[in-house]
């Protein structure tokens, strides 16, 4: 008779996965990839020109923008992670992924999004810093703290969707060729394929969820809080609206993430659950990722005048 861990790794080499195709149409097929592949495009030409205009303008190289960077990368990183194989799979053919790949697609996705939350509090604490203590901020937000922040902010997402990947993927799964109702391993999809009891699973996901997204959240509102009343104080009316403007694309950006992701994994389930949490999937895997570049390069002044003298000095050394 063999052991239950014996069981697991003889799943591991056989078990595998298909995601289910959004149509069988050919011709909307053929639409669906055009229009997937489009928002990818822009998503990585977006992050990676902010990315670009903080690395070679030296009047970007601040801790916001620092941040800011580092925020633009994880999008990159996060629609990569789901975009390309989703895009393989959807003419139907339905390439099989194995147990250890779709394990480390949610762990990817899942660690990249919790540092995205992270990386939002942490550029709010900058905001607070910056508005409410001005003349202190260069001693507070020096390279080796804002360093320390953005490993803070990847280490402890890593860490609960390293325990909660491996809780997933120890559970026994009912055959061996599963399709999920996705286009990416997602947690409550892989769970209703599991053969044991999964009410335990489902309360951690719920618990690292409400974590992740609530933490942050919370010290979020507080540094508002604290920018809200520092703003009210100011007796100039441009002064209060140039406080503010600095703050009004992290506010869209923070209201997208965290309404996208409360929705997905902390609303309660319905018999449309499945439908529902694909149809949000899209919008935080494709809408959210081109969004943000495209919000702070429209709210922020900096960032506008930066992506302006690139476009210029390209220009300028095309030959004639």
């Amino acid at each position: 008779m063999s052991s239950p861990n014996t069981f697991h790794l003889n799943q591991s080499t056989t078990t595998e996965f298909v995601f289910r195709v959004f149509t069988t149409s050919p011709k909307i097929q053929a639409l669906l990839f055009c229009f997937f592949l489009l928002l990818y495009i822009m998503t990585l030409c977006g992050n990676t020109a902010i990315i670009w205009a903080v690395f070679t303008h030296t009047s970007l190289h601040t801790p916001m923008y620092f941040f800011l960077s580092n925020l633009s990368l994880a999008e990159i990183c996060y629609t990569t992670a789901v975009v390309p194989l989703m895009l393989s799979n959807i003419f139907g053919a339905q390439r099989p992924i194995p147990l250890a790949g779709c394990a480390a697609q949610m762990f990817l996705f899942y660690t990249i999004a919790g540092t995205e939350c992270f990386l939002l509090a942490v550029m709010a604490y900058d905001r607070y810093v910056a508005i409410c203590h001005p003349l202190h901020y260069t001693l507070i937000m020096t390279q080796k703290r804002c360093v320390q922040l953005m490993v803070a902010s990847l280490s402890l997402p890593f860490y609960l969707e390293l325990h909660l990947t491996i809780l997933i993927f120890t559970l026994p799964f009912c055959g061996h060729h599963l399709e999920i109702n996705h286009f990416f391993c997602d947690a409550p999809p892989l769970l209703r394929l599991a053969c044991g009891d999964t009410r335990m699973h489902q309360a951690i996901i719920f618990v690292v969820g409400f974590f992740i997204l609530t933490m942050p959240f919370v010290l979020i509102s507080i540094s508002y809080i604290f920018i809200a009343n520092t703003i009210l104080r100011i007796r100039s009316a441009e002064g209060r609206k140039r406080a503010f403007s600095t703050c009004s694309s992290h506010l869209s950006v923070v209201l997208l993430q965290y309404g996208c992701g409360i929705l997905a994994y902390m609303r309660p389930k319905s018999s449309t659950a499945e439908d529902e949490d694909r149809q949000l999937a899209l919008v935080y895997t494709f809408v959210i990722p081109l969004l943000n570049p495209l919000i702070y390069t429209l709210r922020n002044k900096d960032v506008k005048d930066a992506l302006k003298k690139s476009m210029s000095c390209t220009a300028a050394s095309k030959p004639p």
